[in-house]
């Protein structure tokens, strides 16, 4: 994939990929949601998934312990610093996607735009050099995952009674 770049198309893939790091991105969309809406909760939700979905696939990449593609395939060169963490699974596709579908849980209006940011970011990471495809489709379905169990778990807590003291 790499071997057809199209160079007008490099820096817009390096920047969807630095729009990746961290979650940023996603903790931008949530943060304008919960200002236009004033519902904090928008904000809480997309930064427990996004830190969640990070700590699990850093785990997940520590058991896997795939080189990245540059370590094996030396041409062509990547268009970013190659991260030192495994390259199974990507990190930008599973946060990416686990955001996007809890966004979109909030903002069912913007589901597509939301999943089509969520596919060019992934997408990114393989045209950049630093994934190969599986790493991101796999990040894709491990980040739906763990969105799916969060939400039932914040579904389940919200439908537990409260405690009462002393019972």
């Amino acid at each position: 994939m790499v071997e057809h770049r199209v160079d007008w198309l490099d820096p817009v893939f390096v920047a969807l990929s630095i729009m990746g790091s961290w979650s940023g991105v996603w903790l931008g969309i949530a943060l304008a949601l919960t200002l236009a809406w004033r519902r904090p909760n928008v904000f809480l939700v997309v930064a427990t998934t996004a830190l969640t979905t990070q700590l699990l696939t850093t785990l997940l990449k520590y058991a896997v312990g795939r080189d990245r593609p540059p370590t094996v395939v030396l041409d062509p060169e990547p268009l970013l610093d190659v991260p030192t963490t495994s390259s199974f699974p990507s990190g930008h596709s599973s946060s990416s996607f686990a955001c996007a579908f809890v966004l979109s849980r909030f903002a069912p209006r913007l589901t597509v735009p939301l999943f089509v940011l969520a596919a060019l970011i992934a997408y990114s990471r393989v045209y950049v050099g630093v994934h190969y495809p599986l790493d991101v489709v796999a990040g894709a379905l491990f980040g739906l995952l763990v969105a799916t169990a969060l939400l039932r778990l914040l579904g389940a807590l919200r439908q537990s009674p409260p405690r009462t003291p002393g019972g």
